[in-house]
């Protein structure tokens, strides 16, 4: 078999475009016994009405099930992760980065683990938030093959517009659940994404095979594990107990949030000079002297005598609400994870969920601090937004963009899009007039 999926193009969706299309836009306005849904096929047509039934919007982005953190740490233990370079082997051969497809591995719940493959189609695909960490279970965003496949436990295609997901429709996807060799239990997914190339008969019996292999070879590392000689007997360590998570919320807003889980949840509003202590040692996570604290968050490093008590104040709120985020001294610095939602938006740029990170980026980074290491943070996060999007989101994404805050008097983000519309859009003449407004 050829090692370029681009050269297989022989199979086109089995239903007309036109009439999937019509039977979707019957059932997601409320008509889910329309006789045009018979044009589709009955897979589809079953999944679509579970959709309908679970209230999955048809449009909008997956959500995000796991941050970065919990991604890295979720891949490492998961049991697909010992056999991924086979599956690069088996389903990107040659170089992956010009392969023409993505190729996603999740777990038993959707969650995408893996996104590999062709860049150009994953800075596209990712503008959907097909990235790893988002969910694409049925329920998250209706009739996907990931998604599908794992409802009905077989292998699944889905041609373009039968997504349920109206942003989804330009793709298409094949799907194959793997299972537990032994218990048969299901392990996770493996989808290959990309035009039509990735729904023909032989993109089926390549993935379905892939991940037969890799059910064979999980079963041989379990066999030889069990056939090798066992370890010196000690003793069990206990179980640790899940550890607390906690999340601050800066953007958009002047009194940060605090969200902690450990024994319940919790969520406090933090005074805007407690916000700025805190999001300073979260981006400093090596610590910091108080001088240089100081100094991020006064001005003037000589604002110890000013700060130290401050910081008193805060360890108290702490104490009562998430104690494991009590600061150490010498250097300040925390000694638990604590994550915030700028540095969530730009784990998704990084990613390549341009169009979730978009959606994620509430406003600016405490936007009225005037705090010195505040208003640095502000800058990088927006910078890392505009030139992520700039350089590789779509048009759509881009002209999101330039309905915020941020991007409504950015004359060149405008021009951007200008050039980046058909000629025949009637979005161009209100980016014209936009454009000579600022330029006037």
């Amino acid at each position: 078999m050829s090692s370029s999926w681009s050269q297989r193009r022989d199979v086109s969706p089995e239903n007309s475009r036109l009439l999937i299309e019509r039977a979707h836009e019957e059932l997601v306005a409320g008509n889910p016994a329309d006789p045009r849904l018979l044009d589709v096929r009955p897979l589809v047509r079953e999944s679509w009405r579970r959709s309908f039934a679970s209230l999955v919007g048809a449009e909008g982005l997956p959500p995000v099930a796991l941050t970065a953190a919990e991604l890295e740490e979720y891949r490492r233990t998961h049991p697909l992760a010992d056999v991924m370079d086979m599956v690069r082997g088996l389903l990107l051969p040659g170089e992956p980065g010009e392969s023409g497809v993505v190729v996603a591995v999740g777990d038993a719940a959707g969650r995408l683990l893996w996104v590999e493959g062709d860049r150009h189609v994953r800075s596209l695909t990712g503008d959907m938030g097909f990235v790893a960490g988002t969910n694409w279970s049925e329920g998250a965003v209706g009739t996907s093959a990931p998604g599908t496949a794992l409802a009905l436990d077989r292998s699944v295609q889905i041609h373009g517009a039968e997504h349920y997901n109206r942003l989804v429709q330009p793709w298409s996807c094949t799907a194959v659940p793997v299972h537990d060799p032994e218990t048969r239990r299901i392990l996770g997914v493996i989808d290959v994404t990309g035009g039509v190339e990735a729904v023909t008969p032989q993109a089926q019996l390549l993935v379905d095979a892939a991940a037969r292999a890799i059910e064979g070879e999980l079963l041989v590392t379990r066999l030889r594990a069990r056939a090798a000689p066992p370890p010196a007997a000690r003793a069990r360590p206990p179980r640790a107990a899940a550890p607390a998570r906690a999340t601050l919320r800066v953007l958009g807003r002047d009194r940060a949030l605090l969200e902690s889980s450990g024994d319940g949840e919790t969520v406090i509003a933090l005074s805007a000079r407690h916000a700025e202590i805190l999001l300073m040692l979260a981006a400093h996570r090596q610590g910091l002297s108080a001088e240089r604290l100081g100094e991020l968050v006064y001005g003037e490093p000589d604002s110890v005598d000013t700060l130290r008590p401050e910081l008193v104040r805060l360890r108290k709120v702490l104490e009562r609400s998430a104690p494991q985020l009590v600061p150490a001294s010498r250097p300040y610095r925390l000694t638990a994870d604590l994550e915030t939602d700028a540095q969530h938006v730009v784990s998704l740029l990084d990613r390549g969920a341009h169009r979730v990170a978009l959606a994620a980026y509430r406003g600016s980074v405490l936007p009225e601090s005037v705090a010195p290491g505040v208003e640095q943070l502000r800058e990088t996060v927006r910078t890392a937004l505009r030139e992520a999007l700039m350089a590789e989101a779509s048009v759509d994404v881009l002209l999101a963009y330039a309905d915020t805050a941020d991007g409504a008097d950015d004359a060149e983000l405008l021009r951007l899009c200008l050039g980046m519309l058909p000629a025949r859009s009637p979005r161009r003449a209100g980016l014209v007039a936009r454009i000579e407004a600022l330029e006037a």
